[in-house]
Formats: C-alpha cells, structure tokens, sequence
C-alpha cells in the first residue's frame, strides 16, 4: 500500500494541496515555505490511526495554532491509496480515507466533523448504490460496512469525539478487512526530525542495553537500535560497515558495545589507525547524523513509509551522495519521501529519477509542484534556491 495522492484543506501553510508522491520523493524549497508542515500533517495521519490524535494536537499547540493563518475552522486530509498487491486483482479500486477535524468555535479544542473509508472511484451520491464505503462517520453518527454491504451501526457511547474510528478497539465487530489494513499501514508510517546531538542527548549517553529494532521518531534510542540490528543482521551491519568506509575510508574498524554499570551499554567507533575507539559522546555531530540516517534507511524491517526532515544538515558533502544512494534503495522496500534545501542533495539523488516536488508560498499558501526534466533545470538554474544554499553553505548549515 503507497500514497497515490495526498490532499490537505486548511492545515497550517497547507490551505489547499494536492500532491501525488512517487516511491522515491525530493521536497525541496527555501525555509518556511511549507515542507515540514507536509511531514506534520503526515505525522497527525498517523498517529490518528494509532489513537494518538488528541496528544499530537496538544503537542502542536492545539487547534487554533493548526488551522490556516489561525482563522480556518476545519482542517481536512484525505488520502488515496493504492490497495495492497494481494488484493490489487485489476478489478479493485484505490482506496481513499478522509479525516475531518472541526474546531469548537475559536478554542483549541476540536472534534471529528467526519470521517469516510472506501473505494475512491465510487465516491458519488448519484450512484450511491454502487458505493464500496467501508466505514463512514458524521460527527457523533458512524456505520461500518462488512464485504456484503451489511452495515453496522457504531453506539454512539462507542466512539470517542476527539479520536478517529479507524483507530477505536470495537473495529474487530466488522469483517471488512481493509480496516485493519488502513489502520495497520497508517500507525506503521515514521516521520523522522528533532534528531538531537548536544552534550547532554540521548544518542550521547551510556543507555539500557535493551535489544531494539526500530528507532525513535528523534533517534533518541539510536544506540540501542544499533546495538541490536548490528550485532544480529549481518546484512544491516554490513551495509553500515560499507557507508562508513565509504565516508571515513578503510581506517574505520567497525562498531562495538561497551557494557557500562547498571546493565548499561555505551556505542563506540573502533579505528584501524588507533587502539582507543571513539565513544559516542566526543563523536562529531555529524557522524553521529550520518549514523542516525544510516539506520533509518538501511533498516532490514523498515517502516512502510519514512519520512526524514532535512537529513544532511551538518553532514561533510562525502556523506551525501551515501545517503542519496542508501534512500534510493530504501524506495524498493519503503515509501520514501525527503524534505531539503540542500542542492548538493538534489544532485546526488537525481540519478535515482526520484518524484522531486518544489514547495513555495504564495500570499502565506503552500504550493507544491512536482517538476521533471527541463522543466526542474529551468526552475534551479532562475530561482532564489541556488543563491539562498550557497549562501548557507557558506555559514555551514547546509
């Protein structure tokens, strides 16, 4: 299952987007011009199949600081979905899933206005009795579907106003199994940012040697991610192997595990030119990034979907074309979608024929346009892009 195509109404910058990712997708454009906010409203997507939506509204700030330039009352996703290749027959349709989060009037509060999951190429009243809803909800009303069009009213008392029906635990009454897949294939997807390096972080720190396999959303459990995959999927650890040669040259000795008090584990990098290995707290902020996004993209069970925000800010330009490589790979296995304004990066990937879409603003509005070929060389060769990175590469932020 993939995203055909995403449309959001009213979500921050996002006033009224449509966007058609491929499986290998570029988002490029000059900061504050919308491409995180593409990743947070994938983010609240998913955690809404999870049951999480009302703490990642709060996290955000609440419904008022979601809605667009703070005046819209709604906010609207709907996701078209290409169905699964088991049940892709050439006679199933795509599936389409709409959310629809209402504001209570100029409060951060909200509630689910409605709700809608079924076969995208039936949506018209006029044919209703050819619809294939499979779920359908307005406001405090909802009806599950089973595959003979029986329908099940959902208890009003059943539902929770503040989180969407895919995720509720009563789904199991309804035999139509493209719930479970919808919601299963959402709460799978992974929106990587927020990775953090600093003196006292996470990835810095001696940490419980707990045997992990898939990393946090801010790499906070990087070292026991490592820890686990590298000392059991030799495939993993030799691709990382391979990366880090490929960026530090044959004097890199591999990765180890130091055990620490308490039943504590600390990350090392062993050197061929040196008898002490490096730990993880005086590692360099970007070699402890290029590791972050290593993991992410060459992760033997990865997500279905991945999400990386800016990946090479402060990584060495030897790095980039490793990870151009590693997220090309990553597409065979994964959706892979990647926010930048690093050209270098473009360059890199574009012989991987990745979707490149370029995010700009007009009047305070998102817009996103997927250009190919001549049409994408004209746009790098006269817009502000090319300046606005030299310059940044300049002060070493890119």
């Amino acid at each position: 299952m993939k995203i055909f195509d995403l449309q959001i109404q009213g979500f921050r910058s996002l006033y009224n987007i449509s966007w058609k990712p491929g499986n290998l997708n570029v988002i490029i454009g000059l900061n504050g011009n919308g491409k995180s906010n593409l990743l947070k409203a994938l983010e609240m997507l998913s955690q809404s199949a999870m049951g999480k939506l009302s703490q990642q509204i709060l996290r955000e700030g609440g419904m008022d600081s979601l809605a667009w330039d703070e005046q819209n009352a709604a906010v609207q996703f709907k996701l078209v979905i290409t169905p699964p290749e088991n049940l892709n027959d050439g006679k199933r349709n795509n599936i389409t899933y709409q959310l629809n989060l209402n504001q209570l009037g100029s409060s951060s509060s909200y509630k689910i206005g409605y709700e809608l999951l079924g076969d995208h190429a039936q949506f018209n009243r006029r044919f209703k009795p050819h619809q294939m809803i499979i779920l359908e909800r307005y406001l405090s009303s909802a009806t599950i579907y089973d595959d003979q069009r029986r329908g099940l009213l959902i208890p009003q008392e059943s539902m929770v106003t503040e989180e969407s029906l895919l995720s509720c635990e009563f789904m199991p009454f309804a035999t139509n199994n493209s719930i479970s897949l919808v919601q299963n294939w959402l709460s799978h997807w992974q929106i990587y940012h927020d990775f953090q390096t600093h003196r006292d972080a996470a990835v810095r720190q001696e940490v419980p040697a707990r045997m992990e396999s898939e990393l946090d959303f801010d790499g906070s459990n990087l070292v026991q991610v490592l820890h686990g995959l590298y000392n059991t999927h030799p495939d993993f650890k030799m691709k990382v192997n391979s990366a880090m040669k490929a960026a530090f040259g044959d004097d890199f000795d591999g990765l180890s595990f130091q055990p620490a008090a308490n039943q504590q584990v600390a990350l090392l990098i062993n050197w061929k030119s040196s008898r002490r290995s490096q730990s993880s707290a005086v590692l360099s902020d970007g070699t402890l990034r290029f590791l972050y996004l290593i993991t992410i993209l060459a992760n033997p069970t990865p997500p279905v979907l991945i999400a990386i925000d800016e990946p090479i800010t402060g990584l060495h330009p030897s790095m980039v074309p490793i990870i151009a490589e590693l997220a090309r790979n990553a597409s065979r296995r994964a959706q892979i979608i990647i926010t930048t304004h690093s050209e270098d990066f473009l360059d890199a990937i574009s012989e991987y024929d990745p979707t490149v879409t370029i995010a700009d603003m007009d009047d305070g509005k998102t817009r996103l346009n997927v250009l190919d070929g001549e049409s994408l060389r004209y746009w790098m060769k006269e817009s502000a892009f090319r300046c606005i990175n030299r310059s940044s590469e300049a002060e070493g932020i890119a």
